[in-house]
């Protein structure tokens, strides 16, 4: 049998695209002042907070 290489994987990925950016995550003006503040403090490494706030 032949299948049609690309269509249903090419459509599959386009679904999971349109899915994860309508879930993406929104941060508010705090919320991004508030990570940047915390990764010039130095406290933790960038890495960690990233990893923290599912920032990639």
């Amino acid at each position: 049998m032949r299948h049609k290489s690309g269509t249903p994987k090419g459509s599959a990925e386009k679904v999971v695209k349109d899915i994860r950016r309508k879930t993406r995550r929104q941060f508010s003006a705090e919320e991004k002042i508030r990570i940047v503040l915390e990764g010039l403090r130095g406290e933790i490494s960038i890495a960690e907070l990233c990893r923290r706030e599912g920032i990639s």
